[in-house]
């Protein structure tokens, strides 16, 4: 299909192009051959009268142009899809769609049952949850890649959101520890307790230890995970103090001798909050899904 000279049939390649910056990954992502795709990099170049795509190094960067098609591309393509009627209606009932989600091991426990109901209604989907992205700031990739990411605010993603559900975050210690009096841990308490810290990659910098920093307390790990879920065992028996959304400490306070109480700091707010690109928004098993985890997360987990 062409128009005003133009190959239409281009536009898929040139979005995978551009989203990969590299023809190798753009070629396996829409399953096309090398050749086939250097030979669509280079009718692209011509019909543009642009590199598009320029080496540096071992790897490509986007032209000045390049940047400014992206978006374009990534809004105008869905919508040329839907009118020409190329986007398959979703079913629910009769779906194979693989929905891809980047969490933490906190968040997809807390909402396990939403993914529950989402198979119940959708009995042949398959959900895949992922690590959370490794640098949040470039996570435009990772949402274009998979369909939602669910993180805090403030780690430097960016795109369509909407909030999950509401936490907060408390000290999480042995019930015997005997820092603690009449279940409280003062401030003095807690920076001299040897530290248990929850490490999600240098980039992933929670509230609770932004607040810290605010502070000038800056926790040295005597153990680290990169999990929440390893502290109540790792904690329980020992003098350790770790920082845990309000919510796991409840939920693992009958299973280890540990309790979570208030911190000892103006309380910190956890906002679990689901993101998007904004290219799916035309997708309607995207969409589907979407409204299923965003209105009934907050009843579900409760």
């Amino acid at each position: 299909m062409t128009f005003a000279g133009k190959d239409l049939n281009l536009l898929i390649a040139l979005r995978a192009l551009l989203e990969e910056a590299n023809v190798t990954r753009a070629g396996d992502r829409i399953q096309m051959g090398q050749s086939s795709m250097s030979s669509a990099l280079s009718r692209l170049r011509t019909q543009f009268g642009d590199e598009l795509l320029v080496r540096v190094g071992r790897d490509y960067e986007l032209t000045p142009l390049a940047r400014l098609l992206l978006p374009q591309i990534q809004m105008t393509l869905p919508l040329i899809e839907q009118a020409l009627g190329s986007e398959a209606p979703f079913d629910p009932q009769t779906s194979y769609r693989t929905f891809t989600l980047m969490m933490s091991d906190f968040a997809a426990l807390e909402l396990k049952n939403v993914f529950a109901l989402a198979l119940l209604a959708a009995p042949e989907i398959r959900i895949d949850l992922l690590p959370l992205p490794t640098n949040p700031t470039d996570s435009q990739r990772d949402l274009l890649k998979n369909d939602f990411i669910a993180a805090v605010p403030g780690i430097g993603i960016e795109g369509e959101h909407s909030e999950l559900f509401v936490d907060e975050y408390v000290c999480l210690i042995d019930k015997d520890n005997p820092a603690l009096v009449d279940g409280q841990l003062t401030w003095e308490a807690f920076t001299n307790l040897p530290q248990a810290v929850c490490d999600f990659g240098q980039a992933h910098l929670t509230p609770a230890d932004r607040k810290l920093r605010e502070l000038g307390f800056s926790r040295e790990a005597h153990v680290k995970t990169t999990s929440f879920m390893p502290l109540p065992s790792v904690v329980s028996g020992t003098e350790l103090v770790a920082i845990v959304p309000k919510r796991l400490a409840d939920r693992f306070a009958s299973t280890s001798n540990t309790i979570g109480v208030p911190t000892p700091f103006d309380k910190v707010v956890i906002i679990q909050t689901l993101w998007w690109h904004a290219s799916h928004n035309t997708d309607p098993a995207h969409v589907w899904l979407r409204n299923i985890l965003t209105s009934t997360a907050p009843a579900a987990i409760n």
